[in-house]
């Protein structure tokens, strides 16, 4: 059993204890774990497509029997209960807005549902938060998707619900739309104050609206944390690719200098943290070291002479360069690892940086990440690369 908690428990948590979910082929989406989302948290399920996200976010919402555990929201144990007898409210992709209404009454839907009867002012606040009152006597074909996408966030949200469920809300937004309402997303939830679970595969949308992130892999979650602890520490392989690119080398443990291991590697030493790997750490005993592309250097082979003393470094020839406007990224082959990736912002760029130079790569050892050498690489790259 995968166990994961998260801040210190409330009255207003979500938890799940040992929740599973087997369909009756046999297929075990989601294997048993302990999850906690803290109240008034921004929660991700991030993985990519069969991970088990959306079949757990589903469990939450009622839309799933589990196969075993149990779901509680605050101290109400709802495992068995329908989706309408719980205090959850969930929003789809595919926004499900009423055509026939305007946004005023698509947004007044659930109160009037409950038979209230005055809905004005909480409509109109509503709408103010999602910045969409002067929209109000307008029809979901008016709007834009964003817009369609915030009112489907204000009809969830007026019905006061204690968790808001996001199921890929973003997935049908072009790029440039996508990113504004990530922004207007987290500013709702930071605004109203109530525990949001999303659902995502993109890597991007939940590093900038998470406080938390359980990245989940084969139905297990593999590592759970704040955007920048999983980016600058992972775990596993996994995480280190499905999280951006890593450059992942072969080494094995020399000696210890304190508190830091010094490792082999392609006829080379290289220097990590003890603190910041993983792995086992006997001498003889194999490592990956791991670090994220923008945080290497690279200088021409002439110029050598003038990298400091004290970082990490790997001489190599460049195989190809792609100029994409912030940066130039750069695959080098070095006989550590034939395609190390180097991401070099366009600032003062080197001329005598072109496919076929000398160069050697550079960094500090407190950008160095170390991973158990038993993982399998490959998996997490096709389960990256899946999403």
């Amino acid at each position: 059993m995968t166990t994961v908690t998260n801040k210190n428990e409330t009255g207003g948590d979500v938890r799940l204890s040992g929740i599973s979910k087997t369909y009756d082929n046999g297929f075990t989406a989601v294997q048993p774990l302990d999850l906690t989302v803290p109240q008034g948290s921004f929660f991700a399920l991030l993985g990519a497509s069969g991970c088990g996200k959306t079949t757990t976010l589903r469990m939450i919402a009622g839309l799933e029997e589990p196969t075993t555990g149990t779901v509680f929201l605050g101290d109400q144990e709802v495992t068995h209960l329908p989706p309408y007898k719980r205090p959850v409210n969930t929003v789809f992709q595919s926004y499900a807005l009423f055509p026939h209404l305007d946004i005023f009454e698509n947004v007044a839907f659930g109160l009037r549902r409950r038979g209230i009867k005055s809905v004005k002012k909480q409509v109109e606040d509503m709408l103010e938060l999602v910045q969409l009152g002067e929209q109000a006597r307008k029809k979901p074909h008016q709007l834009s998707g964003g817009q369609q996408q915030r009112v489907a966030v204000a009809r969830a949200l007026i019905n006061h619900p204690k968790v808001l469920l996001l199921d890929e809300p973003l997935g049908a937004l072009d790029l440039k739309l996508r990113r504004q309402m990530q922004l207007e997303l987290k500013r709702i939830q930071t605004e109203v104050g109530i525990t949001f679970v999303h659902v995502t595969h993109d890597q991007e949308e939940a590093m900038t609206m998470a406080d938390t992130v359980a990245v989940m892999n084969a139905g297990r979650v593999e590592q759970l944390g704040s955007p920048s602890d999983l980016y600058e520490n992972p775990q596993t392989t996994f995480v280190a690719n499905f999280l951006g690119t890593s450059n992942l080398i072969e080494a094995e443990v020399d000696t210890k200098n304190g508190d830091d291991i010094v490792l082999k590697a392609g006829g080379g030493k290289l220097v990590l943290p003890e603190s910041r790997c993983s792995a086992p750490t006997t001498t003889g005993g194999k490592v990956l070291v791991g670090v994220r592309p923008e945080k290497i250097s690279l200088t021409h082979a002439d110029d050598a002479g003038e990298i400091p003393e004290g970082r990490n470094r790997i001489t190599g020839k460049i195989a190809h360069s792609s100029f994409i406007g912030v940066s130039t990224q750069y695959v080098i082959d070095s006989a550590v690892c034939p395609e190390f990736e180097v991401y070099v912002q366009n600032i003062e760029r080197d001329s005598r940086l072109t496919p076929g130079a000398d160069v050697v790569l550079h960094w500090s050892p407190a950008h160095t990440f170390g991973l158990d050498a038993a993982q399998d690489i490959d998996a997490g790259v096709e389960e990256g690369a899946a999403a």
